[in-house]
């Protein structure tokens, strides 16, 4: 890791500061505050994208053929294992927090070998790669993965407390049922809706608090993944566009992701973030009522 590049991580952590340490602005008022405080939140939305926003960036700009001789998938993986590296060696990611992503790789790794199997086929990865097992490429669990550093980076940079999230071992089993319906959707119908009534209904006195600014604003918990889920769906759109993957539908010529793809990554969401919930740091901010 060369001193160019731990200088930058070192900028990072200098925007952090200056982002999560915002003195009181009384003078700021009305509309000019709304103009300020969605200036501010957009930027730390963006700084916790850190991950996502490079490795997609990558995707964007690697040729289908490849670079350099080395596979379009293979090329991304190897800029994926970079990224993950240098966010660990300049202390933006903790060692702890690394685990909950590699736990995001597994989980997201075992999906996609079931998804695009030939007994299923929901999606796939039509360019060679020396790097693909089972059919599916190993960057791949970095796009789960980035999710989950997304919900990390935002945890920290936004403040991010939980005021009456449900208990632990309801949560766990909710996003037990979220995973095994992806699964078992192919053989005993989808029962999607059913969880995702029982997830609104386990979150619905839910509510985050976060800082954009200088001051707390509130936000239900189910809207928030409703969001992140809604944008995760604008990625997937870009990604085949770009024929980075695609659905059966895409083969002819692209078209949308369908718009129930949206339900399933809002789900997903709700199961990432009790995967993020189990990191010591962060429960510390989790109030639970008893």
């Amino acid at each position: 890791m060369t001193a160019a590049t731990l200088g930058k991580g070192r900028l990072l952590q200098r925007l952090d500061t200056m982002l999560v340490s915002k003195a009181p602005l009384p003078q700021l008022t009305g509309f000019r505050r709304f103009g300020v405080e969605f200036l501010f939140f957009g930027i730390k939305e963006a700084r916790s994208c850190l991950f996502a926003g490079l490795f997609f960036v990558s995707i964007f700009m690697t040729p289908r053929e490849g670079l350099f001789g080395i596979p379009r998938y293979d090329f991304l993986l190897i800029i994926a294992l970079a990224i993950q590296g240098w966010m660990i060696w300049t202390k933006l990611e903790t060692l702890d927090e690394l685990k909950a992503i590699c736990l995001f790789h597994v989980v997201g790794f075992a999906l996609e070998v079931f998804k695009t199997s030939s007994a299923i086929q929901s999606w796939s990865y039509p360019d060679f790669a020396y790097t693909k097992v089972l059919g599916v490429p190993l960057f791949s669990g970095f796009m789960y993965a980035a999710v989950g550093s997304y919900i990390i980076q935002a945890w920290r940079i936004l403040d991010v407390r939980i005021l009456h999230h449900p208990p632990y071992w309801m949560a766990t089993l909710v996003a037990l049922a979220i995973y095994a319906n992806f699964f078992t959707h192919h053989y005993i119908g989808d029962y999607r809706w059913y969880i995702a009534a029982l997830a609104v209904g386990l979150y619905a006195r839910a509510t985050v608090i976060y800082r954009p600014l200088d001051r707390d604003r509130k936000m239900p918990m189910t809207l928030s993944f409703i969001l992140i889920g809604f944008f995760i769906w604008l990625a997937e759109n870009i990604s085949t566009f770009f024929s980075i993957w695609h659905y059966p539908n895409q083969i002819g010529a692209w078209s949308t992701v369908h718009l129930g793809k949206w339900s399933s990554w809002t789900l997903l969401v709700i199961m990432t973030f009790t995967i993020v919930a189990s990191l010591k740091h962060i429960r510390e901010k989790i109030h639970i009522p008893k």
